[in-house]
């Protein structure tokens, strides 16, 4: 199949601008662009949907543009609900250092990163509505279906001049880069129309677009939520671990589709998968090399393999072989609780494991009670911080699946 062709197989075309926008893909390099507003200084899983398309682009041949929004930034693009909150000047900087930074190592430094604030600085207001603000018809904004659907609450005319800037954006590409295409995810095509239009009507050229379906689950909820917050593709925001535990747990009639839009396994290689899904989905194959391959683009090939020891560990109860490091990766996000030597009958009380010695002592008979990765059947045995991992940590388990972490001081 061809480029374009595999783009399709793979779900990535949804709508398209430009008669000839496959042959174009198919054929000799050009330049394109994919964007981004630095509203947090991390990009999400959602965002990489659409950015490992922008990088299967580059490795085709393409020259990638990656364009940082330190001026759209300041505005916001219009949500469906309400308003952004606007972020202060010093928070955007911050802002646009992570993301370039996050992007630059995604492409390996290949990609050209540029920030549409150093051609909107100065840039006077008059000016600007001369020279876009003159070839855009209110009409067609109102026309815009993001715009469409906030008039009845309201929308402050920051938000709906937002096209106008996102749009001058692709002219100036155009004009400068001598960038003909624009890719983004399918809720941007308001916004790429308008820089299309804004071509034509001043250069009497046609340029490119098409955009990526927005990436759900089977619920129909964003791809990259978990428990209601995004995954960041900062590691020190959302761990190796943390990506593992989503990506090898998605849906299984979701995974195979995940593969084609965020993997660069071969189409063979992902009919494979398919196959051994169908086949023997116990194993997971699909779901691992979903892991390994998005782990090892964002984080490498070593943080990829730790979060698969973590996994393993603790899964086999070898909780001695993981690093306070590892422990503090696979139990983020919970507090450990301030850990004190104790007879674990006590211990499995004061800390709320056990709601009674009772079932403490009954826990522990059962052979249900496991200190740092060891079952524990006596009931004198002691806990102490001589035991603990790195002087550090205590893991205790109870039963098959429920883990508690304390922390000696």
């Amino acid at each position: 199949m061809t480029f374009f062709e595999e783009l399709q197989w793979r779900g990535l075309i949804k709508d398209t601008a430009g008669e000839d926008l496959a042959d174009k893909l198919n054929g000799e390099p050009i330049t394109f662009y994919w964007g981004t507003d630095p509203t947090a200084d991390s990009l999400h899983l959602g965002h990489y949907s659409s950015l490992v398309t922008a990088k299967r682009l580059a490795k085709a041949g393409h020259h990638p543009i990656l364009l940082c929004g330190g001026a759209t930034g300041l505005i916001g693009d219009p949500r469906p609900t309400a308003e952004r909150e606007i972020i202060s000047k010093e928070q955007l900087a911050k802002n646009l250092e992570g993301i370039k930074a996050q992007v630059s190592r995604i492409f390996e430094g290949k990609a050209e990163v540029v920030n549409n604030y150093d051609w909107f600085q100065g840039y006077e207001l008059t000016d600007f509505l001369r020279d876009v603000g003159k070839y855009i018809n209110v009409n067609y904004m109102l026309d815009k279906d993001i715009i469409r659907r906030r008039l009845e609450t309201g929308i402050t005319f920051a938000e709906f001049t937002y096209t106008l800037i996102q749009g001058y954006d692709f002219l100036w590409l155009y004009e400068n880069k001598g960038c003909i295409l624009q890719a983004e995810g399918s809720d941007q095509w308001g916004n790429i129309t308008t820089g299309l239009d804004l071509i034509k009507k001043k250069t009497g050229k046609d340029a490119y677009a098409f955009t990526m379906p927005l990436v759900l689950d089977k619920y129909g909820n964003k791809f990259g939520k978990s428990e209601g917050n995004a995954l960041w593709l900062d590691r020190n925001k959302t761990s190796s671990y943390e990506l593992y535990q989503y990506l090898i747990n998605v849906d299984d009639e979701m995974v195979i589709s995940y593969l084609k839009i965020f993997t660069f396994l071969t189409p063979e290689e992902i009919m494979h998968l398919e196959k051994s899904n169908q086949e023997n989905p116990h194993l997971r194959e699909a779901h691992k090399a979903l892991a390994r391959e998005i782990i090892t683009d964002l984080h490498g090939e070593d943080a990829y393999l730790e979060a698969v020891k973590i996994s393993e560990s603790l899964f086999s109860g070898n909780i001695k072989e993981l690093s306070a490091k590892e422990l503090e990766d696979a139990f983020k996000g919970i507090e450990p609780f301030v850990a004190k030597d104790a007879n674990l009958v006590d211990f499995l009380v004061d800390f709320g494991i056990c709601s009674s010695k009772r079932e403490a002592r009954e826990f522990i008979s059962n052979g249900s009670i496991s200190v740092n990765g060891d079952r524990v059947t006596d009931l004198d045995y002691q806990v102490t911080k001589n035991d603990s991992i790195e002087q550090k940590y205590v893991v205790i388990r109870r039963g098959k699946k429920k883990y508690f972490i304390g922390k000696f001081q």
